[in-house]
């Protein structure tokens, strides 16, 4: 555990019990958590700090997920399918982070984040209700274990921020399920990414422990809070945190972009 101060460290308790919740109803937690830790922590490298995080949010997925999975229509086999693909997808893109100018990625990921924007707001019923009925077909299952699973795993192991965010619109649209459904699948694959990271930084020595431990118990309840609420006031509450999270994101892109 590092000597951190008492305000400090609450400061930290918060931060993970709120990026809990945004993740469990939309993905983007990091865009909060990772922040705070590493204004918590300014003497520690960043691979401690993105090793942390890792053991802080997997804690809080995995509560989300067993939430979701209890009440929401979530396929759990297509989706641990999904989240195998995304946990190999997440090693490569982590082995290939050192090599990566992420000054020269932010730009891409603005431009991508914006499409994801306005695609959401100029189509006001996407994910309201269940865009398929019956049994998905193999070609469905397949792009979504292939291309949203070592896609989207990729980009999480290599870069990071927006990773949920794009999980749950990338499995509305490839699945046909409601954005709650979305999230709810979206947890149970982000439990498989987050473990094929962990394995990472654990055997590198680059998770801070102690500190994990305190930190995840503030994770999981928010991120078991979230996801009630997510089921409870549906997919326009799903919507409304998505604009607001993917806002958040080109905000925080912009700047590390061009002001920090």
């Amino acid at each position: 555990m590092p000597d951190i101060p008492l305000m400090t460290l609450l400061l930290l308790c918060l931060a993970a019990g709120a990026a809990g919740w945004i993740d469990a109803v939309v993905g983007g937690g990091g865009l909060l958590l990772l922040p705070a830790l590493l204004v918590g922590l300014p003497g520690f490298p960043p691979t401690y700090v993105l090793g942390t995080n890792k053991a802080i949010a997997i804690c809080g997925t995995t509560g989300a997920a067993v939430t979701y999975t209890r009440k929401a229509p979530v396929d759990v086999r297509i989706a641990v399918r999904i989240g195998i693909a995304a946990a190999v997808g997440s090693l490569a893109g982590a082995s290939l982070a050192s090599g990566i100018d992420s000054a020269v990625l932010r730009p891409l990921i603005m431009v991508v984040l914006l499409a994801v924007l306005a695609f959401v707001l100029l189509r006001p019923t996407f994910g309201s209700a269940p865009a398929l009925t019956g049994p998905l077909s193999r070609h469905r299952v397949l792009a979504a274990v292939l291309g949203v699973g070592l896609g989207i795993g990729f980009y999480d192991g290599l870069i990071g921020p927006g990773t949920g965010t794009f999980l749950v619109i990338a499995l509305a649209a490839t699945l046909g399920t409601d954005l709650v459904t979305s999230s709810a699948t979206a947890k149970v694959v982000n439990v498989c990414t987050n473990l094929g990271a962990l394995v990472t930084f654990g055997s590198q020595g680059t998770v801070l422990w102690g500190l994990a431990a305190l930190l995840a118990c503030f994770n999981l309840a928010g991120g078991m809070v979230g996801a009630r609420m997510a089921l409870k006031r549906g997919s326009g509450f799903v919507r409304g945190v998505l604009v607001l999270v993917v806002v958040s994101l080109v905000v925080k892109l912009g700047y590390d972009q061009w002001l920090s």
